[in-house]
């Protein structure tokens, strides 16, 4: 609950013309998928490509997130889902200030991505699925999670013993399992821009 003593003051810089001056709209890039789906190589690689292009874009990538913001939270679904109702409140301020968002987070719950969706404007939100089964998100296990979780060292993890609910019609769909995720950012690459014309 907000404190009826605060005040919100408006920008003197509207989205309008952050957009104006940066030659493109921006928004939020979901990047939703299991862990060691491809979500972090992707959005980099991405942002890195916009960027060099021109764009103003940036980064919120989970691990990092919670290296900082969000490191008091756990992963519990009550704190998985606060840790994405900051994310979003987070990626919205980017976006007031003509900023396209990629983010890089399992975000299990559908619950949790469609309040991050209702906290911008229409066209402001797109749901990008890093689709990969199971089985080869755990061959690649990049950090070794997989095997912790397993062995019971990880509790609440996703995909193990936590479920994950798979976007029901997302903006786009990228299967790292069946595409090389060099593939997987050209499209993401070509969505962006395509979209925030």
């Amino acid at each position: 609950m907000v404190n009826k003593d605060i005040v919100w003051h408006e920008a003197s810089i509207t989205k309008k013309e952050y957009h104006e001056k940066n030659g493109h709209k921006s928004g939020i890039i979901w990047l939703t998928g299991l862990s060691g789906s491809g979500k972090s190589t992707i959005a980099n690689a991405a942002a890195r490509q916009l960027f060099e292009e021109g764009f103003q874009v940036t980064v919120l990538d989970g691990d990092n997130v919670r290296h900082g913001l969000n490191k008091d939270l756990g992963f519990s679904d009550e704190d998985r889902k606060e840790n994405i109702r900051r994310i979003g409140e987070v990626a919205k301020l980017f976006v007031e200030q003509g900023t396209i968002v990629i983010t890089a987070f399992i975000s299990p719950f559908k619950e949790d991505r469609d309040l991050v969706r209702q906290l911008v404007g229409e066209n402001e939100f797109h749901e990008v699925y890093v689709k990969c089964d199971l089985e080869t998100c755990e061959k690649r296990d990049p950090k070794g999670l997989y095997k912790k979780a397993r062995n019971g060292e990880i509790p609440f993890f996703t995909g193990i013993d936590s479920p994950y609910e798979e976007p029901e019609s997302p903006e786009l769909i990228l299967n790292t399992s069946e595409h090389e995720r060099n593939e997987c950012k050209d499209r993401l690459v070509e969505y962006v821009k395509n979209e925030t014309k």
